[in-house]
């Protein structure tokens, strides 16, 4: 197949209903991943697609599931995504793109009350799951998967990751009627590879460009004192206001004690975690989006999946231990044109994380800066403490653990 010919969305055979809410929500240009997989998955065919957040996935599998589903004819189409924030934002982006349509398009998942979604299910055409929730519903009786024509896995390294496979694969066994099977990930990993070879029927395999330019991506670290590391990270975007930054941490409880004091140094910041509940964690998204916070502070969990634009800083307090998770954390900056800075804050326990990722990623040219002058800030470690203490007495003494 020829993709140079489909650098315009009216070179696919889109209905008059699709092509009018794609011009609605300014879509002008496919992107590499949307110009080789729409025409396969318009014609029904099993696609793998291997491509980074931010590349136009949503788009590319949700156009295809719109024009083949009709509505008010039952469950057609199952979407599966890891978390869920994703799940409510393909949500959005599919009522979007079935609004033309009178296709009913719902989102399930945990962490809310199940009834109103048994409700829901019974009038759905097109659902978007997590797999934890929508497994509860099939063992529940409460929704039927005998009509359901196809199964969409987004983000399916994650769902690896976070161990949905064996849900994955009772779900996906459970659509014994599906004609169709389309995987979409940032990378395909051996579990995932071995899934698709049992349920995808000869499927095609696309990449697509990764939207962060390289060229417009900075990567910088310091090495720091884990005693001034919460003093430098307020020293650094109290130097960038104005910008919107998303700082990453590797547990809850780091992205809480993080927010926390940096709230009480002048810095506006929201958190963001799987320890939330689903309101909280929508408003935590919703308002970082509209600038009512300036600093996001999550974890991966929480964060892979979520399109927010207009990021110019990624700063990693803590290194991820899975090298591939620094990847999506910088794929958050440096997108569609734009410049970006990556920021890590190496103390010594970050050392064996930061040699992982240079070592999967060699072409990766991370520049060592030398530490500014820094005035040390209160932290308080524990919510209860009222008191915040100096820094610098909080670890003195005999050696803690502790490392923030």
């Amino acid at each position: 197949m020829n993709i140079e010919n489909n650098n315009s969305f009216g070179s696919f055979n889109f209905s008059q209903e699709m092509m009018s809410s794609i011009e609605t929500l300014g879509f002008e240009t496919p992107t590499l991943i949307q110009q080789r997989s729409i025409p396969l998955i318009l014609e029904g065919m099993d696609v793998i697609g291997e491509s980074a957040t931010g590349s136009g996935k949503t788009l590319a599998f949700g156009s295809g599931v719109v024009e083949r589903t009709i509505p008010g004819d039952g469950l057609q189409a199952l979407i599966l995504t890891p978390t869920r924030e994703l799940a409510e934002q393909v949500k959005e982006a599919i009522t979007s793109m079935a609004r033309n349509r009178r296709t009913r398009v719902i989102s399930i998942y945990g962490g809310v009350a199940i009834g109103p979604q048994i409700e829901q299910l019974r009038k759905a055409d097109i659902v978007i799951a997590t797999p934890g929730r929508f497994k509860d519903h099939m063992q529940r009786g409460t929704v039927r998967t005998d009509k359901v024509r196809i199964v969409v896995l987004d983000e399916a390294d994650r769902m690896l990751d976070m161990g949905f496979i064996d849900d994955i694969d009772e779900i996906i066994g459970a659509c014994a009627n599906r004609e169709q099977t389309l995987f979409f990930s940032a990378t395909i990993p051996p579990q995932i590879k071995e899934l698709a070879d049992r349920y995808l029927n000869n499927p095609t395999k696309i990449t697509g460009k990764k939207q962060v330019d390289p060229n417009k991506l900075r990567q910088i670290y310091y090495d720091v004192p884990r005693n001034m590391k919460i003093s430098l990270l307020v020293h650094l975007l109290k130097g960038s206001r104005g910008s919107r930054s998303i700082v990453f941490c590797n547990t809850r409880k780091s992205t809480d004690i993080v927010v926390r004091n940096l709230s009480s140094n002048g810095v506006k910041a929201v958190a963001l975690h799987g320890g939330f509940t689903q309101n909280k964690r929508t408003r935590a998204i919703e308002d970082f989006k509209r600038g009512k916070t300036d600093v996001l502070v999550c974890t991966d969990v929480a964060a892979r999946g979520i399109d927010i634009e207009d990021v110019s800083h990624v700063y990693n307090y803590e290194i991820p231990s899975d090298a591939t998770d620094y990847v999506h954390r910088i794929g958050r900056t440096a997108r569609a044109g734009d410049e970006g800075q990556v920021v890590n804050l190496l103390s010594d326990y970050d050392h064996e994380n930061f040699s992982r990722v240079l070592e999967n990623h060699r072409g990766f040219n991370i520049e060592k800066r030398k530490m500014p002058y820094v005035e040390r800030v209160k932290v308080t470690i524990n919510r209860e403490n009222s008191k915040p203490r100096n820094e610098r007495s909080h670890f003195r003494g005999r050696r803690r653990t502790r490392r923030y």
